[in-house]
């Protein structure tokens, strides 16, 4: 790999995919819309360079990815669209990766598996989602397989780490930074699966790089389930934060439905709340090796001293 598009460059994983990539010292092309932020994230690293553009234009698509190998896709937007734009959105993706013969990594989450079985799910659980989220999701990763492009799709449990912000765990944490009271998104005492996005960024990426790994998906663990008492008892532990915190339940969240549109869209996904998918990562490390597993504390002390950093600057 020479050149890389990263679609959503801005947002949690794919500005960890952007970095991972420059590192490597692989020419990366930063797409998103908002310019300004863009140019914070990434106008000191010489390996990337910055496309201001909009995902639903297949026009920009294309002019941004003249001359890449590898598009990797990890642009998301509101719950609220996926119904009426994500499937013409990963259409024109496939459209652009097929004009220029480039390879299509993917970014995907858990929905399309459904509800949990009681035991961690490999790449040959038959998926049957029960939401409508769920059944999109299995709808985009059709349109892939269906089409001539070469791409691997990879899943992730929830994100956290530097400049992941749209994921329930920011909501937790940038209260911390705050010094204010926080809450926890679901019940405290069940244990759930995340990963640190600078470990998904270098996991995806070792994919992107074996031949022998398009053609197929991907499951890329966490380093273990984790309570919410476990997250918050280290949060304190590594940042002094002796505020309550307090838990937001299925019924708050539909309160809060009533009035905004994507609030109501977040509660048909709460039951990964109440009955988590865990992911089996035995395929991964079968071909490449180990997943990389940063701790949850040093991953939770990294992505706090970030956003205390932001928030200075």
């Amino acid at each position: 790999m020479k050149k890389a598009l990263v679609l959503g460059a801005s947002g949690g994983m794919g500005y960890s995919i952007v970095k991972e990539l420059s590192c490597r010292g692989i020419s990366v092309i930063a797409f998103a819309r908002n310019k300004e932020r863009l140019e914070k994230l990434f106008g000191n690293d010489e390996n990337v360079d910055i496309f201001k553009g909009d995902i639903f234009q297949v026009d920009d698509l294309k002019a941004a990815a003249q001359g890449v190998d590898v598009i990797f896709q990890s642009a998301n937007i509101p719950y609220k669209d996926w119904e009426s734009k994500l499937l013409s959105f990963m259409t024109n993706i496939v459209q652009t990766a097929k004009e220029y013969s480039a390879k299509l990594v993917l970014v995907d989450n858990i929905y399309a598996y459904g509800r949990s079985t009681g035991r961690k799910v490999s790449e040959s659980t038959e998926k049957n989602p029960h939401t409508k989220k769920g059944k999109i999701r299995l709808q985009l990763e059709n349109i892939v397989k269906s089409s001539e492009v070469e791409a691997l799709i990879a899943h992730f449990p929830d994100f956290y780490g530097p400049n992941a912000e749209n994921t329930i765990l920011h909501f937790t944490l940038q209260k911390v930074v705050e010094n204010k009271k926080a809450s926890y998104v679901g019940n405290k005492q069940i244990p759930r699966e995340f990963i640190y996005t600078p470990d998904g960024a270098k996991a995806i990426v070792e994919l992107a790089t074996n031949e022998k790994a398009y053609g197929q998906n991907w499951n890329i663990p966490g380093v273990d389930v984790i309570s919410g008492n476990e997250i918050v008892e280290i949060i304190r532990e590594v940042s002094g934060y002796q505020k309550s915190v307090s838990t937001i339940s299925k019924n708050m969240i539909r309160f809060l439905g009533l009035f905004s549109a994507n609030m109501r869209e977040v509660v048909e996904m709460f039951y990964l709340n109440e009955e988590p998918v865990v992911l089996d990562g035995e395929k991964y490390e079968s071909l490449i090796g180990s997943i990389p597993r940063t701790p949850y504390r040093k991953g939770l002390q990294e992505t706090l001293d970030y956003m205390k950093r932001k928030n200075i600057i």
